[in-house]
């Protein structure tokens, strides 16, 4: 058991490949991925209605930037944390504040990515 155990996460990757590992990575966490989405729409419809506890979210899906999905998880207090392989730089100022996941990472690296956000959402 970890402190993620039990903890759901929408996950919002366009790569088939990257979101598979990262499901995995999740698991091996005991968290529950609540859902994979890969297109914008429906990345935008899970963060308005989805049960989750948190959200990876891919920087860019389908050459668009995810601040719409970022935004509906805000209004709903659900934090998030972008996952870029570009580090901050590619990040809209507005977004500063939200944790960054740099790939490539490791299990370690996702678990404190995790453990932080939630634990600052919940303070």
């Amino acid at each position: 058991m970890t402190a993620l155990t039990g903890i759901r996460v929408l996950l919002v990757e366009d790569d088939d490949m990257v979101a598979s590992l990262m499901s995995d990575l999740l698991d091996v966490l005991g968290c529950e991925v609540a859902g994979t989405v890969s297109r914008l729409s429906d990345a935008i419809h899970a963060a308005q209605t989805a049960a989750i506890d948190i959200a990876i979210l891919d920087v860019n899906l389908e050459g668009r930037p995810v601040y719409p999905v970022a935004d509906a998880l805000i209004a709903r207090h659900i934090p998030a944390i972008f996952c870029t392989g570009y580090g901050r730089a590619g990040i809209d100022t507005k977004y500063q504040s939200m944790p960054v996941l740099t790939k490539p990472f490791d299990l370690s690296t996702l678990e404190q990515t995790l453990v932080s956000a939630i634990a600052s959402r919940r303070a």
